[in-house]
């Protein structure tokens, strides 16, 4: 299961991004992610591209919940040329601006709210937006599972998994490894971890983000989906 290092905190990159990745370039981090709002576009263009030469996967994260807004991320996920847009839940419009590039799409399953966001819908609202993204042509979904408000996180995990053979990253509020191996046998392909490493909540009593983050870069490397 691919573990996806957000550059982000409260739902926003963090403004040292650059140096955070001087801080864990060696640590062997595959997939990068962040959002658009945080930092100027200069500094998210330096971002991406000090990624890319990493030889990571990158990843821009739709936050807004306004159309607008949202597809303006999209607009800037083009321009970057990332691999990978998370997020937001205007799909035929998002796909109409990806049109022509290889950027994969992963929309929001369920209703997001809020900022931070949180995630309405239970099972069946989950995988219904699963089957409808698939038949649009997406390449998965993103799933705000552990900030769900109606329904058990591992729930919503498995009723995605069931609905759709697509790429499956569970984003958001995930702190711990336990929470990691849950999630790879319920079926996920991919987690996120931004805000949680940033908060030192991950392992309590160690301080640096690089002993953050090593244990679950180990976790990921040992939690296989139940079904791949």
């Amino acid at each position: 299961m691919d573990f996806i290092f957000m550059l982000t905190r409260d739902d926003r990159t963090v403004t040292d991004c650059l140096e955070v990745l001087d801080t864990i370039e060696d640590l062997g981090i595959t997939h990068i992610g962040f959002k658009d709002i945080g930092v100027d576009p200069d500094t998210l263009a330096q971002l991406h591209s000090r990624i890319r030469n990493m030889g990571a996967t990158t990843y821009l994260e739709v936050v807004s919940t306004h159309r607008e807004q949202a597809l303006a991320s999209v607009r800037t996920a083009t321009e970057l040329g990332v691999d990978w847009l998370m997020g937001g839940t205007w799909i035929e419009e998002t796909l109409h601006l990806l049109r022509g590039t290889p950027i994969g799409y992963l929309p929001f399953a369920g209703e997001p709210l809020g900022h931070p966001t949180r995630l309405a819908g239970g099972p069946d609202r989950i995988a219904d937006d699963c089957r409808r993204a698939e038949a649009a042509g997406c390449a998965g979904v993103d799933l705000l599972a552990y900030r769900a408000t109606d329904a058990d996180p591992l729930d919503l995990v498995r009723a995605a998994r069931a609905a759709t053979p697509g790429r499956l990253v569970v984003a958001g509020s995930i702190t711990g490894t336990d929470q990691i191996q849950a999630l790879a046998t319920a079926g996920a392909d991919a987690f996120t971890i931004g805000s949680a490493a940033f908060d030192g909540s991950l392992q309590p009593h160690a301080g640096a983000l690089r002993s953050q983050l090593a244990p679950v870069v180990r976790s990921s490397h040992t939690s296989v989906r139940w079904n791949s």
